[in-house]
């Protein structure tokens, strides 16, 4: 029986809020969960849209994490 055991190098995950508060805390418990495997942020990138309906800006999050 082989055990073989591969980590994760890269990892890219998107976020998406209403508000910046709630934005801010699904980047942290992501980072909290991601550094438990090892992974650290890379690379962070936000931008802010205004939904073009209900006119209410949409707080978006790139975050590229890496293994230490």
């Amino acid at each position: 029986m082989d055990f073989k055991l591969e980590f994760i190098e890269d990892k890219i995950e998107f976020f998406e809020a209403t508000n910046l508060k709630t934005l801010e805390k699904q980047i942290q418990e992501k980072i909290d969960h991601n550094r438990a495997i090892l992974l650290q942020v890379h690379h962070v990138s936000h931008n802010t849209v205004f939904h073009p309906q209900t006119n209410l800006p949409t707080y978006t999050a790139v975050v590229h994490f890496k293994q230490k």
